[in-house]
C-alpha cells in the first residue's frame, strides 16, 4: 500500500468520524440547516449582514435554531420571548461569555466584558461600583459629562464650514472615560489623545468587517495567516502598553487615604488582597478592565452619537420639537441635568428610538451557557455559544409598528407621554447588561441637548439624498459617511 492511499484512507476515516460526531451532536440541539464538514453554515451567512441571515433562518426553524458557524454549534435566540427566557428567566444558565477567539487570544480571559466565572464577577462588581463614583473624589459623573459637553460645543463653534463629525464625537466620550480611569481629560489636540483615539477608531473598524468574523469562525487563520486581524493585535498591544504606563505612574503618586480615579480605587484593592493568593486583584487584570471601560464607552457612545445627528439632520421635524422641547424645560443659559430628563418625554423618546432604530450591536456579544440545560425541550451542553438577536427584539413590528421607520412615536403614549418598552434591549439584558449602560445612557442625553441647546443643524446636501443605512452590520452597525454644518444659535 502506498503512503499516499494510507493517507487517503486515514483522511478518509477523518472525515467520516467527524460527520458521525456532528451528527450525533446535532440531535440534542435545536433543530438548523445541515452544515458542511468544517465549515459549517458559513455559506448561508451573509458575514456583512447576520442581522438578515438570521431573520430568514428564523423563518424556516422558529425561534430558537442551532447554526454551526465553523465546526462548532451556536444556539440562537431570535425574538423577545426566547431572548428573555434565556437572558432574564434562566440568566445565571445563560451568563457566561461565549468564545471570541480574536479576544481570546488578546485578553486570555481576563477583563470585564470577556472573562468568565469569578473572574468576571469580580471584575464586574468593581466596575460598577466605580462607575458609580464609590470613592472616586468629590465630582460626580454628571459633572465630568457635563464639563466635556461645554468642551464638545466650544470645539464644535471652531468647524465653520461642513465637516465629518466622526472624530470629535469621538473624542467627547473618549474624554469621560479618561477622566473616569486617569482622572485627567486631554485637550482634542493632544499628541497622546490623538494616537489612544485612532487607535481605538481603527480596532472598531477592522471588528466591523468581515475578515474578522471569519477569523473568529476559523481561529486557526489568527496564528498562520496574515490579514487584518495582525493589525487588531498590535492595536491591542500598544493599548496594553498604554494602559500599563498609566498604572506606573499612579502606582508612584497613590494616596490610599485619596483615591483619584478608577486605576487608583483598583490599586487600593490590589493592596488590600496582596495576601490573598487567589485574589482577581491583579495587574492584569487592572490593565484589561481600563481597556474594556475605554472600548465599551467610547467607540459604541461616539457612533451612537454620529448615528444621532445623521437622524436628526434626516428629520429636521423631529429636531424641531427636541429644541422647543429644551427651550421650554431647560432654556438657553444653564447647562442641561440629568434632572431635566424626566421633563421632556418628547425628548426622551427620541433618545429611545434612535438606539431602537440604529440597533448598534445587532447580535449583542455572544453568551454561553454555564451548565448543561434542558432549554424548551432541547439539551444545550455546558459552554455552547448563544446568539442573542437584539435586532428581533429592537425591530419587532408587534411592539413597534413599522420597525423600519425612524419614528419617536414608537416611545410614546397617545397623551404625549413617555412609553416605557419591555423590549428595549440596547444594552442587551440580563446578566451580561453592559456594565457602562447608566453612563451611555447620561452622555447620549447631556451631549445631544447641549448640542441642539446651542447649534442648529444643517446638511450640505439635499435631505433626499441622507441615506440613513449602516456600512456595515456585523459586529457593529457603522453609519455612513456624512458632512454636516453646525450653525450657532
Amino acid at each position: 500500500m502506498t503512503l499516499g492511499v494510507l493517507l487517503g484512507i486515514v483522511l478518509s476515516c477523518l472525515f467520516l468520524l467527524s460527520l458521525w460526531r456532528q451528527n450525533s451532536e446535532r440531535r440534542k440541539l435545536p433543530p438548523g440547516p445541515t452544515p458542511l464538514p468544517i465549515i459549517g453554515n458559513i455559506l448561508q451567512v451573509d458575514l456583512k449582514d447576520i442581522s438578515k441571515s438570521l431573520k430568514n433562518l428564523s423563518k424556516v426553524y422558529g425561534p430558537v435554531f442551532t447554526l454551526y458557524l465553523g465546526r462548532k454549534p451556536a444556539v440562537v435566540l431570535y425574538g423577545y420571548e426566547a431572548v428573555k427566557e434565556a437572558l432574564i428567566d434562566n440568566g445565571e444558565e445563560f451568563a457566561g461569555r461565549g468564545s471570541i477567539p480574536v479576544f481570546d487570544k488578546i485578553n486570555k480571559g481576563l477583563g470585564i466584558v470577556f472573562s468568565n466565572g469569578r473572574n468576571w464577577k469580580a471584575m464586574r462588581r468593581f466596575s460598577l461600583m466605580a462607575l458609580r463614583n464609590f470613592g472616586m473624589g468629590k465630582r460626580s459623573i454628571e459633572d465630568r459629562v457635563q464639563e466635556e459637553a461645554r468642551c464638545l460645543v466650544e470645539e464644535l463653534r471652531k468647524t465653520n464650514a461642513p465637516c465629518d463629525p466622526t472624530f470629535i464625537l469621538g473624542c467627547a466620550p473618549c474624554n469621560v472615560i479618561c477622566s473616569i480611569v486617569f482622572q485627567n481629560r486631554f485637550d482634542y489636540k493632544d499628541k497622546d489623545f490623538l494616537n489612544l483615539m485612532n487607535n481605538l477608531n481603527k480596532n472598531v473598524e477592522i471588528l466591523s468587517t468581515p475578515w474578522i468574523q471569519i477569523c473568529n469562525n476559523f481561529p486557526a487563520i489568527i496564528d498562520y495567516l496574515p490579514g487584518r486581524h495582525r493589525e487588531l493585535l498590535e492595536n491591542f498591544t500598544f493599548l496594553k502598553h498604554y494602559f500599563l504606563a498609566k498604572m506606573i505612574k499612579h502606582q508612584e503618586s497613590l494616596d490610599i487615604n485619596n483615591p483619584r480615579d478608577f486605576i487608583d480605587c483598583f490599586l487600593i484593592k490590589m493592596e488590600q488582597e496582596k495576601n490573598n493568593p487567589k485574589t482577581e486583584f491583579t495587574c492584569e487584570n487592572l490593565i484589561f478592565s481600563a481597556g474594556d471601560l475605554f472600548a465599551a464607552g467610547t467607540e459604541t457612545t461616539s457612533t451612537t452619537l454620529r448615528y444621532s445627528l445623521l437622524l436628526l439632520l434626516k428629520h429636521p421635524e423631529v429636531t424641531a420639537k427636541v429644541q422647543k422641547e429644551i427651550d421650554h424645560v431647560i432654556g438657553r443659559h444653564r447647562s442641561p441635568s440629568m434632572q431635566d430628563r424626566s421633563h421632556m418625554p418628547y425628548t426622551d423618546a427620541v433618545l429611545h428610538e434612535i438606539q431602537r432604530y440604529i440597533d448598534l450591536l445587532p447580535t449583542s456579544l455572544p453568551h454561553a451557557v454555564t451548565c448543561d440545560i434542558k432549554f424548551r425541550n432541547y439539551l444545550i451542553p455546558k459552554g455552547t455559544t448563544i446568539i442573542a438577536s437584539l435586532s428581533s427584539v429592537l425591530h419587532d413590528n408587534k411592539e413597534f409598528p413599522n420597525p423600519e421607520r425612524f419614528d419617536p412615536g414608537h416611545f410614546l403614549d397617545e397623551n404625549g407621554k413617555f412609553k416605557k418598552s419591555d423590549y428595549f434591549f440596547p444594552f442587551s439584558t440580563g446578566k451580561r447588561i453592559c456594565v457602562g449602560e447608566g453612563l451611555a445612557r447620561m452622555e447620549l442625553f447631556l451631549f445631544l441637548t447641549t448640542i441642539l441647546q446651542n447649534f442648529n443643524l444643517k446638511s450640505p446636501v439635499d435631505l433626499e439624498d441622507l441615506d440613513t443605512s449602516p456600512v456595515n452590520n456585523g459586529f457593529v452597525s457603522v453609519p455612513p459617511e456624512f458632512q454636516i454644518c453646525f450653525t450657532p444659535i
